[in-house]
């Protein structure tokens, strides 16, 4: 059987690790933090009792059947819905946005059909090919929309003005002509009864797997392993020899009060002004639980340093090209798949990250038997 190593305790190493080590082979898993589950890990807070999403808000949701199911074989997944609101010009509105903010904002009584055309009538129709963030919002979605929901918040969280941004991070904002609130248009949608950190303990919890936390495993030291699955950062592989690929990371002012604080689990801040982007309240994630107490996060972002947690990769035209010298030097290593939201450098949600690492983990046990060598990418990091 193969010696195989797996960087990093999050979903990606350890779906591949499960189903590896239920395939008869031996893994060590490798975490240089000191608990798995990477940025979903989950705990109980010691003063509320309240479920902490630790490094902010992560909410299962997903259209992939396969993955639905997959999941849900290490924990009961309970219904929930992620409806957002956003605080912008001192009003409440629902997003995404959809009739019913359309017709607060407004003042209006618009029914879909008028909504649409109102909305038409009031973008840039002069911005026939819109190449920035800024432009894509103007076009679709007219300046009084785009100043109130988008401008403020989108500088904040990107650091940088939605005119320097493309306009491929707004294609994924959707508008509707109807009042569904419901941030999300996946098929399925839940959030684990017990956290994440208790699915990834499960899926690692195998007598053919050792965990190794607090430990870091680095280029060098992974020689002795016949593959490595390596879900750190891609730069940090090769000693960031051409600079550190650019993140935006996250800081979390927590807070704890009596009752209720605001009613929702996620309250967004439109105003450029207010210096958060967001105020996360965690106990309306388990909706299923009661408690007295309450725990919120106002939620910073900024340019991710060398100490910091890396959350967003910028993937703009800098970090593209040192990202192209990276790729070109991972495909000269041997016996190494990088995997993952830092290993390929991509912005990918829970369910595309398990889809991506069950597809990884198929193709190795299907390779391995006969010999065969593990791709260096499954999915091209610049696709």
């Amino acid at each position: 059987m193969k010696k195989i190593a797996v960087i990093g305790a999050g979903f990606s190493g350890a779906v591949i690790a499960h189903e590896a080590a239920k395939a008869g082979y031996q893994l060590e898993v490798f975490d240089a933090r000191p608990h798995v589950a990477g940025n979903c890990h989950t705990e109980r807070d010691a003063e509320t009792n309240v479920m902490v999403h630790a490094y902010g808000p992560h909410i299962f949701h997903t259209s992939n059947e396969k993955v639905w199911n997959y999941i849900r074989q290490f924990d009961e997944f309970m219904p929930f819905v992620n409806r957002v609101k956003t605080i912008t010009g001192g009003r409440v509105f629902s997003l995404p946005i959809n009739l019913l903010t359309i017709n607060q904002f407004f003042g209006k009584t618009f029914n879909p059909r008028e909504a649409e055309a109102f909305l038409a009538s009031i973008g840039d129709q002069s911005i026939k090919d819109p190449q920035t963030f800024e432009e894509q919002a103007l076009r679709f979605v007219g300046r009084e929309l785009y100043e109130a929901f988008f401008k403020g918040y989108t500088t904040k969280q990107w650091g940088m003005h939605p005119s320097e941004l493309p306009a491929s991070i707004l294609r994924r904002l959707p508008v509707r002509f109807n009042y569904d609130d419901n941030y999300y248009a996946s098929t399925y949608q839940g959030m684990p009864r017990n956290g994440y950190t208790a699915i990834v303990e499960k899926m690692l919890d195998h007598p053919n797997i050792t965990v190794h936390l607090n430990t870091r495993l680095g280029r060098s030291d992974a020689a002795g392993y016949d593959h490595v699955f390596y879900s750190g950062p891609i730069d940090a592989w090769f000693n960031y020899s051409e600079g550190r690929l650019g993140y935006r990371t996250l800081d979390f002012a927590a807070e704890r009060h009596e009752g209720d604080y605001q009613g929702n689990p996620v309250i967004n801040y439109g105003d450029e002004a207010v210096p958060y982007t967001r105020i996360s309240e965690h106990k309306h994630f388990s909706p299923w639980e009661s408690h007295d107490k309450t725990l919120i996060f106002k939620e910073y972002s900024r340019y991710c340093e060398e100490n910091d947690t890396p959350y967003y990769p910028i993937r703009l035209a800098r970090e593209k090209s040192q990202l192209r010298q990276y790729i070109e030097k991972a495909r000269q290593e041997r016996n190494i798949t990088f995997v993952g939201r830092l290993g390929t450098y991509r912005y990918l949600d829970m369910h595309v990250t398990i889809a991506e690492a069950l597809d990884v983990a198929e193709r190795f046990l299907a390779s391995a038997p006969r010999g065969e060598a593990m791709p260096t990418f499954m999915v091209d990091p610049l696709g």
